[in-house]
């Protein structure tokens, strides 16, 4: 599925050109059923012209060649002006190949037609608003989807567009509306990306002080899913209120249930926000307070994962005690000979910053032998999107909660 998947993906200009080569048939043979006022000659003739335009069309997208495959439905269309099939695919044509302007005017055209039903009227909406999306045109898109659910409010692909949108620009109050609607008529449970959504207006809350109305925006978020995020940032809110050993049992809980993002979790606990100063030092305290008790938590559970090891490798080298950082680190790939590589750079970097030059020479030709892949430290286990930058939603695929360490560079 994986290799046939983006296969059709670079096809699917040619499905389009042999589907609508069919439509072309279908019309033919409603025409002679119905007795169109036209000789059987002539009707033949103008098939056979059209099928050959859109074969000829279909092998100039195979190809490759977009600007000759756009010449042939160009042909069709002077042939047949009444075919609308043929405007849809020369419009997809125009704005697959970059030709945003030309595919609009096509778009608009159709809309504008008296003749046409209502499903070809939403049909050409759509196209329209995929055309300004896909032009960086955003607030034209969104009206016209919009336009688009006025008329239907089921169209769930038309409904997705707006919810990675409103994503995009970080609207999330938009965001939530639209991925309820979503809800309503999708197949797929929105709820765990609805608690991201929530979290996300919590956090622009908490980030400006207002820690009440993070915390109701967040309560609202754990109705719909206790996502990580969720549970992140209600250990931040637990170490504002100074709520320490409820802080320490969701931290555990987090480090049992998603061992992976212990290094994730310090990131988001460091991150700034306004407030008094006298909140932010508190914070900073206890903050500092449940950096210890991670550092001196035991157990087979946690030291087990790689990632628990990690973070408490950094932590130890961001508070200047690197030779505990090695002790911790040496005791974990003594016990563990198939060690990650991202451990072995750590390994490497604590050799130098301790001066044992000619080990840490030995460990970079061991680790040289076996690279192998990108060095970026997360990627995106749905469409492998790498990045050094912890993200919650992929900024390629879009879809929450994807992120993945990666243990081989």
């Amino acid at each position: 599925m994986d290799v046939i998947w983006p296969w059709i993906q670079s096809n699917l200009l040619s499905f389009v050109a042999v589907f609508t080569t069919l439509i072309l048939l279908y019309h033919y043979l409603i025409e002679k059923g119905t007795g169109v006022r036209l000789s059987k000659r002539y009707r033949s003739s103008i098939f056979e012209t059209q099928s050959k335009i859109f074969l000829n069309a279909t092998q100039y997208l195979i190809s490759g060649n977009k600007d000759l495959a756009i010449k042939e439905f160009l042909n069709a269309v002077d042939l047949n002006r009444e075919t609308i099939d043929t405007y849809f695919a020369l419009g997809g044509l125009f704005r697959s190949n970059g030709e945003i302007e030309k595919a609009i005017s096509i778009h608009r055209s159709l809309i504008a037609r008296e003749n046409i039903n209502e499903t070809t009227r939403v049909r050409a909406l759509r196209e329209l608003a995929l055309d300004f999306d896909k032009g960086g045109f955003i607030d034209k898109a969104i009206e016209t989807y919009q336009d688009v659910l006025k008329i239907n409010r089921d169209q769930e692909e038309v409904i997705l567009a707006l919810c990675r949108i409103y994503e995009d620009i970080e609207d999330w109050e938009s965001a939530h509306k639209y991925r309820m609607m979503l809800s309503k008529v999708g197949k797929k449970n929105q709820a765990e990306t609805i608690s991201h959504i929530l979290v996300q207006k919590a956090k622009a809350f908490f980030e400006t002080g207002n820690f009440k109305k993070a915390t109701e925006e967040l309560e609202e978020a754990f109705r719909f899913a206790p996502s990580v995020s969720a549970k992140i940032l209600r250990l931040k809110l637990f170490i504002i209120k100074g709520s320490l050993e409820e802080a320490k049992s969701l931290f555990l809980e987090l480090l049992r249930e998603h061992p992976m993002y212990a290094a994730f979790i310090f990131v988001s606990l460091d991150e700034k926000f306004k407030a008094e100063q006298k909140i932010v030092d508190e914070y900073k305290q206890r903050l500092s307070h449940l950096r210890d008790y991670f550092l001196k938590i035991e157990g087979d559970d946690f030291l087990n994962s790689p990632a628990v090891i990690l973070s408490k490798v950094r932590l130890l080298k961001d508070l200047k005690k690197p030779q505990d950082a090695f002790g911790i680190l040496k005791r974990w790939m003594e016990g563990h000979h198939s060690s990650s590589e991202i451990l072995k750079i750590e390994y490497i970097k604590l050799l130098i910053d301790l001066g044992d030059t000619k080990a840490a020479v030995n460990e970079t030709q061991s680790l040289l032998e076996n690279l192998h892949q990108s060095l970026t430290r997360h990627y995106c286990n749905e469409c492998g999107f790498n990045s050094d930058n912890i993200f919650w939603r992929c900024p390629q695929c879009h879809e929450w909660e994807t992120i993945q360490f990666r243990w081989k560079v």
